[in-house]
């Protein structure tokens, strides 16, 4: 018997044409890119040809210098970095010839040629500066914001904090932190410092606060409590040139205040000025094993093994606060940041830099896995926002920063606002003098004499 052939209906037909349009996406997606897909993609770079030609400088005048670098290629794709804050930018200048020749998109191997050369303080800020304008770069290259270069987002917008200038009366100094509370910050920071109360007989002795003048410390922390909220985190900076005794004594007399973290206290045992490059693990373990004040450190400090892991494998610290322009920028940030949430210690940024740094220090921390807030100290200057374009205005909005999705650090640089403000004249002038090594580690510079295997003298390499 011949099989009778399935009744074509127009019913039928009208089914089959929806089934085939609901899977036309799937077949398209098989077709080659037609002329308008290929037409967005980047035709600029090549990236297995693209090559560091260059690497100049601007520094810009503000409340701290900015000292801001470019790295050009030979294919006009360029990178911004930031030295940090108070910094030079021969800082970065210096690495320059490490550079030139070599493939921007090979980060790690870069920063590996150049690390030798960083440490803590301001001479973190070269190698950092260099490890921002490399990810601005493969960014542009890849089509991707440099955080999706570094991991996955864990926040689309980051908390802020901010300075607010001290008064020697309680009432006005939380009088200004309220006002911040009102432009909607949510995240708060206070100095306490000698200069509170130098004019007090009898609060100080060589600028550590007696019991006398601890209490009247007290007094501005519990104005400020009761102006922006008890449950407002607050966290305390700057007290003076306290011992560890001194240190254990003040996070003592904090205890009731319920401080987010006190900073930097302990004056003895570390690199430079300021107590923020701390090398005295031991004493900041006995100082944190003796207040349940959290006990935060290491704005100055550069790198994981070199600055904080000590601190963080012996439980020394309760709040790392790196600052990425020293502690190495994006890379090495993110690893100091996933190495201390695996110990239980908590991550807080400081940042005093322009919005270039500042975009570099929101895409690192856009990647952490945990994370408390992040310093700004340029809330009050009114042309910050306009050194760059690119991100929304303002970039500092009711105390939040909005995390860029657009490629690379995500801003450029608005060079009419910069040039009004340099300190030092000349704008992303050539920089022959830094084409020579001035700083390396082994580099013969030629031919050397020596004898052979024959005792005879030879001049080669």
């Amino acid at each position: 018997m011949r099989p009778t052939r399935p009744r074509v209906t127009r019913r039928g037909l009208l089914r089959r044409a929806a089934a085939l349009a609901a899977f036309g996406p799937l077949f398209q997606a098989t077709k080659p890119a037609s002329a308008a897909q290929t037409a967005a993609l980047n035709k600029n770079s090549a990236p297995s040809k693209l090559r560091i030609t260059d690497m100049r400088a601007c520094r810009i005048a503000s409340n701290y210098d900015y000292p801001i670098i470019k790295i050009y290629t030979n294919q006009d794709v360029y990178g911004l970095g930031e030295v940090r804050d108070a910094g030079v930018e021969g800082l970065a200048l210096v690495l320059k010839p490490h550079l030139v020749g070599r493939n921007p998109l090979d980060i790690e191997p870069n920063l590996d040629r150049i690390r030798k050369f960083a440490n803590h303080r301001r001479t973190g800020g070269g190698y950092s500066a260099v490890d921002m304008a490399l990810h601005d770069i493969a960014g542009k290259v890849y089509g991707v914001p440099a955080w999706r270069l570094i991991g996955s987002k864990y926040r689309d917008r980051i908390r802020i904090y901010c300075d607010t200038d001290e008064s020697k009366d309680p009432k006005i100094y939380a009088e200004r932190m309220r006002k911040r509370k009102d432009k909607g910050f949510t995240f708060f920071k206070m100095d306490i410092g000698p200069r509170l109360i130098e004019h007090i007989p009898g609060a100080l002795i060589d600028g550590v606060a007696t019991e006398k003048g601890l209490k009247i410390f007290c007094e501005f922390i519990q104005a400020v409590r009761d102006a922006i909220g008890w449950d407002q985190p607050l966290a305390a900076d700057h007290f003076g040139p306290l011992d560890l005794n001194a240190s254990i004594r003040y996070a003592r007399a904090f205890e009731p205040y319920n401080l987010a973290w006190a900073e930097d206290m302990i004056q003895i045992g570390h690199l430079g000025q300021g107590g923020d490059a701390p090398l005295n693990w031991r004493a900041y373990k006995t100082l944190c094993d003796s207040t349940v004040t959290p006990i935060a450190t290491g704005e100055s400090l550069f790198g994981l093994e070199e600055g904080f892991k000590a601190f963080i494998d012996n439980q020394a610290i309760d709040v790392i606060h790196p600052d990425p322009l020293t502690s190495g920028a994006i890379r090495e940030t993110k690893r100091i940041a996933d190495y201390a949430v695996m110990h239980g210690v908590r991550t807080a940024i400081h940042f005093a830099g322009s919005p270039v740094g500042c975009m570099a220090c929101v895409h690192t921390i856009a990647t952490f896995k945990e994370f408390l807030a992040m310093e700004n100290h340029a809330v009050d200057i009114p042309w910050w926002d306009d050194l760059v374009n690119g991100v929304p205005k303002p970039i500092v909005n009711k105390g939040y920063i909005q995390v860029p999705d657009t490629v690379g650090l995500g801003i450029e640089l608005n060079d009419e606002v910069v040039k009004q403000h340099l300190r030092v004249p000349g704008y992303f002038e050539p920089t022959p003098e830094f084409d020579k090594f001035i700083i390396d580690d082994f580099r013969r510079g030629g031919p050397y004499p020596h004898l052979d295997e024959h005792g005879n003298l030879v001049t080669d390499w």
